[in-house]
């Protein structure tokens, strides 16, 4: 009779650990072993965080205990990058409010697991929405927009997620917070949320040296000019708009600034967006956002005899 070497670990410490919850008993596992997918892979157990300090502790206790981790939120991607043989953490229960809006400046910070048609019905009144918009819209969270680049036939007027993306603040592998910002964004007009929502952005965008590092580290990777060219030359031409998932490492090869290179100068966003959840948990995302389109709409259709006319 052949034993199973798969490994116990002891779940039950780290939900004691959480202001969440942790579990790991069979109808938990079977719910979280699918998505919108044909994939089935069971998770060792799945938590429900409720504040970013959960995030990281589940972080530091699954690096501690060599468990991989997949952030999930509607689990609506058909490839299945939300599932896994590790834990699962599902941001969307608790992680889903609006942390602080600027109508002024057209940007907003949430929480990943808030639903993109509840941020718009949130927006409308303010003749604002957020463009990006995907089929599932109705359930998909940003976070997942963020991870997967959704862009939706919206995305030719108003562009991808990607574009969207003014800050993303969260954790690592490793539990270490990490911050980022578009140059030129001021992350502190975000550093006050609505007086309903008690989270709070977590520290000042860049003032950490721990995103210094990685920026140092990718600096030094794009630095030798063939490694840049082939890279330009082995991924999609820069038309290719829309394209949703993958390292976007193209886009920081392009802003090498041929007679004063800077690692200070690089912009990791485009990055982290696209990249499934696998660099980072964010907790914190400011998108930039577009007025409403008009109400009224018209359709005009013209008619050639042939294709030579058109």
């Amino acid at each position: 009779m052949e034993l199973s070497t798969r490994k116990v670990f002891d779940f039950e410490d780290l939900d004691q650990k959480l202001s969440g919850s942790c579990h790991w008993d069979d109808l938990h596992l079977m719910m979280y072993a699918t998505d919108a997918s044909v994939y089935r892979n069971r998770p060792r157990a799945v938590v429900y965080p409720k504040t970013d300090q959960d995030i990281a502790v589940v972080l530091k206790w699954c690096s501690d205990q060599e468990i991989s981790v997949t952030p999930r939120a509607a689990g609506t991607s058909l490839a299945g990058q939300c599932i896994s043989d590790g834990m699962v953490l599902d941001v969307s229960r608790y992680l889903n409010q609006i942390i602080h809006f600027d109508a002024e400046q057209k940007t907003i910070t949430v929480q990943p697991g808030l639903v993109r048609d509840e941020l718009n019905r949130y927006l409308k009144p303010y003749g604002l929405f957020f463009g990006p918009n995907t089929s599932t819209s109705s359930r998909s969270t940003i976070g997942g927009m963020v991870g997967n680049n959704s862009s939706g036939t919206t995305s030719i007027k108003y562009g991808v997620t990607r574009d969207k993306v003014l800050a993303l603040s969260g954790y690592l592998v490793d539990g270490d917070l990490v911050s980022f910002c578009r140059p030129g964004f001021n992350p502190k007009r975000q550093q006050q949320p609505n007086t309903a929502n008690e989270h709070k952005v977590n520290k000042a965008i860049g003032s950490d040296r721990k995103e210094q590092n990685l920026k140092d580290s990718i600096f030094e990777l794009l630095s030798p000019e063939k490694t840049r060219q082939q890279i330009l030359q082995q991924y999609p031409k820069p038309s290719i708009h829309r394209r949703n998932t993958g390292y976007a490492m193209d886009l920081l090869a392009a802003q090498w600034d041929q007679e004063e290179p800077n690692p200070l100068d690089l912009d990791l966003l485009p990055l982290f967006c696209g990249s499934e959840g696998t660099l980072m948990v964010s907790t914190a995302i400011t998108l930039s956002l577009d007025a409403l389109p008009p109400e009224q709409n018209a359709l005009v259709v013209l008619q050639y005899a042939g294709m030579e006319e058109c």
